[in-house]
């Protein structure tokens, strides 16, 4: 066997974790380029990474910023967790790295119960990443309106509310 034959590669590392500032950036143009998530200014992905560090995850696949979940408890509901936006990369689709940040963000965020998010009807993708954890829950989710496409404008779709729990939260 010659070096050559014997050349190795490695599969890259994915990791899961609280973002930072300096992950900011990368969020942004993660969101600009799924091509279906509303894109916010570069600054409020940079306040959410510095102020709601805790309730949000990135995933990296070794050093560079694959996806992430933006998510915060809701005031008036502290027992409850909002998920306001996923994305994944198109180099990680295909490698269950969305479920695995919501797996890694719920069990990060302690004392909450419910888990929250807004679809719109034909995200078949979100629906089903949502409807999957919480089968790995063993829990209910439940669908309502929240909020009709004629309030959110530029013929935005409506936006569903998804609840997911009650979650037992032992162990955490």
């Amino acid at each position: 066997m010659t070096a050559a034959t014997a050349e190795v590669t490695a599969e890259p590392v994915l990791s899961v974790g609280a973002p930072s500032p300096q992950d900011g950036l990368a969020m942004w143009r993660l969101a600009a380029e799924t091509g279906v998530l509303d894109v916010n200014s570069r600054y409020s992905y940079l306040i959410w990474c510095r102020d709601f560090a805790a309730t949000s995850v990135v995933a990296r696949l070794d050093d560079q910023v694959v996806g992430f979940i933006t998510g915060y408890r809701r005031p008036e509901a502290p027992d409850t967790l909002l998920v306001w936006q996923v994305a994944v990369g198109e180099a990680a689709r295909g490698r269950g790295v969305a479920g695995r940040m919501l797996d890694t963000l719920w069990s990060q965020v302690t004392d909450i119960a419910f888990m929250e998010t807004t679809v719109t009807p034909d995200n078949e993708a979100s629906i089903a990443m949502f409807t999957a954890f919480a089968r790995r829950n063993s829990t209910a989710i439940h669908r309502s309106d929240l909020f009709p496409g004629e309030l959110l404008g530029d013929g935005h779709e409506p936006e569903n509310l998804y609840r997911i729990g009650p979650i037992p939260n032992e162990g955490r």
